[in-house]
């Protein structure tokens, strides 16, 4: 292969004034790329300027290598897909994911400043060092270097820095919209990495998602009357724990969960808690619960749901027969002709991916890792990634990496180490050496 032998060593290691410089400016921007619509709508185009402030000299416009293009589908909130092109069109290594909002961040409950980058010995502290602005950074940093090189590729780099539609109350906006405008039709040609987990070890298995909201519906009365009343609260406890049951008896530990190193099997729990109101000595006649299922990849999102849907069913058939809690807390009403009831609804589902260990990006990834980290300890979550398990589907090498920490993911006083990204530089340039030695 000639001088790209040394591909690596050219890209050398990541250059520090460089990276925090621009990873400052990101910080800078965090408190306006905050994502909990709908007070809080993120404009990740203010992250994108500071990437296109770094990378449009580099630019085909500019006489550059780098190949920009700036994807939007409703304004102020745009993706960025930068290639850096290689001489065999069907050749590709791809880093993907790295989303451009953050969580929102509380400064009163903060020790230093989110919104401004600070630096304690070899933490980088701010809302998104950690997730995601601090892979942006580092992977901005790579692009600049390999149009600095202007080094002669097989493959071509691709980047795509993402719109998240995670909370969002618009629909097709997200990284899905562009997998379905064709924007990942030519990422087959090799392993696609997906930038968006923590701790410097390749994440080897995520979670499948399934938002769930239960209402409880009962009779309203006065408390001093509670014979006359269904108590939808009281309806809303007794009910989930057979549901719950039933779901782990359904969906118990997969002899996989050990293998992929799964910490927890799949879950499902109540996670929020409300009702209309009303005085205290009234007994209400409507709550609403609402939880998620984490769900290994090993169960299919739709089989859940189907079940879930079942459980209620058959608890509205048969709800005279719910445990109570004392001789008037019942949940029929025959004289009145009144039954208590549960409603079902689902949230947007995100399966789980298990990512292929035979693979030539697993493997690329793994000596990558062992060669700047020192050691290889996979690990699986069941935190959610968009769209990967659709790519696996369709004939993609999806792996997951991050170079975060897993300790201050969407935390208060949340931060990163320079070592850690600086090593993630290091992989990533392995990365692409070793699949131009593939040649």
């Amino acid at each position: 292969m000639g001088s790209n032998a040394s591909v690596k060593d050219i890209l050398g290691e990541l250059q520090k004034g460089s990276y925090i410089s621009l990873l400052s400016k990101l910080i800078g921007e965090s408190q306006y790329v905050q994502n909990n619509p709908p007070d809080l709508i993120p404009k990740e185009d203010l992250v994108g300027g500071h990437v296109r402030e770094v990378l449009d000299p580099y630019s085909t416009e500019n006489g550059g290598p780098l190949i920009i293009k700036q994807v939007s589908y409703t304004p102020g909130r745009g993706h960025l897909i930068i290639r850096y092109p290689g001489s065999d069109s069907a050749k590709v290594v791809s880093f993907v994911g790295s989303h451009m909002d953050v969580v929102p961040a509380d400064p009163s409950a903060w020790t230093f400043d989110p919104f401004s980058l600070s630096i304690s010995g070899d933490q980088l502290r701010g809302r998104g060092t950690t997730d995601c602005l601090g892979h942006v950074a580092l992977l901005t940093e790579l692009l600049k270097k390999l149009a600095q090189t202007k080094l002669k590729l097989k493959n071509s780099v691709v980047v795509i820095f993402i719109v998240s539609e995670e909370n969002s109350s618009i629909q097709g906006i997200g990284v899905e919209q562009l997998r379905k405008d064709g924007y990942f039709n030519d990422l087959k040609g090799g392993p696609l990495y997906w930038v968006d987990t923590a701790d410097s070890q390749p994440c080897i298995g995520t979670g499948g998602t399934i938002p769930w909201f239960i209402k409880t519906i009962g009779h309203l009365f006065h408390s001093g009357l509670p014979n006359k009343a269904i108590n939808a609260l009281e309806l809303a406890m007794d009910a989930l724990k057979p549901i719950q049951l039933n779901f782990y008896k359904d969906f118990p530990p997969h002899p996989k969960e050990q293998e992929y190193k799964f910490e927890t099997p799949s879950t499902m729990k109540p996670t929020q808690w409300s009702y209309p109101g009303g005085g205290l000595n009234q007994i209400p006649g409507e709550c609403s619960l609402a939880g998620d299922v984490r769900l290994t990849p090993f169960y299919d999102v739709k089989d859940v749901v189907a079940k879930i849907s079942g459980y209620v069913n058959y608890i509205n058939e048969h709800v005279e027969d719910l445990e109570s809690r004392g001789p008037v807390s019942k949940y029929t009403l025959p004289d009145e002709g009144l039954r208590g009831k549960l409603e079902v609804s689902y949230g947007e589902l995100i399966s789980g991916i298990a990512c292929d260990l035979n693979s030539r990006g697993y493997k690329v990834l793994y000596n990558a890792t062992k060669e700047v980290i020192g050691e290889v300890n996979p690990y699986s979550i069941t935190g959610s990634l968009p769209l990967v398990k659709d790519l696996q589907e369709n004939g993609y090498d999806v792996q997951t990496i991050g170079y975060g920490l897993t300790a201050t993911y969407h935390a208060n006083d949340e931060y990163c180490n320079y070592s850690d990204m600086a090593n993630g530089y290091k992989v990533f340039a392995s990365i692409i050496s070793q699949l131009e030695e593939d040649y």
